[in-house]
C-alpha cells in the first residue's frame, strides 16, 4: 500500500497545477486566438486541462504501489 501521506502530497501538488493552469496569464492566451472546428481555443483549452487533470488524479489514485 503507498504511503498516505506521499500521495495527499502529489494530489496536493496536481490541485496547485491546476490552478496555475487555470488562472494564470497562460489562459488569456487563447481567449483571441481563432477558433478550430468551429470551437473557441479557450473551451478547448479549458475542457482539456480539466480532462488532463482527471486522468492525472485517477492515475495518481489507482496506483496500487509506488
Amino acid at each position: 500500500m503507498p504511503n498516505p501521506t506521499l500521495r495527499r502530497q502529489r494530489l496536493a501538488a496536481l490541485f496547485l497545477v491546476g490552478l496555475l493552469l487555470w488562472f494564470s496569464p497562460l489562459l488569456l492566451r487563447f481567449e483571441h486566438v481563432d477558433d478550430l472546428f468551429g470551437i473557441p481555443m479557450l473551451y478547448l483549452y479549458l475542457f482539456g486541462v480539466w480532462a488532463g487533470l482527471v486522468g492525472m488524479a485517477a492515475l495518481m489514485l489507482s496506483r496500487n504501489h509506488d
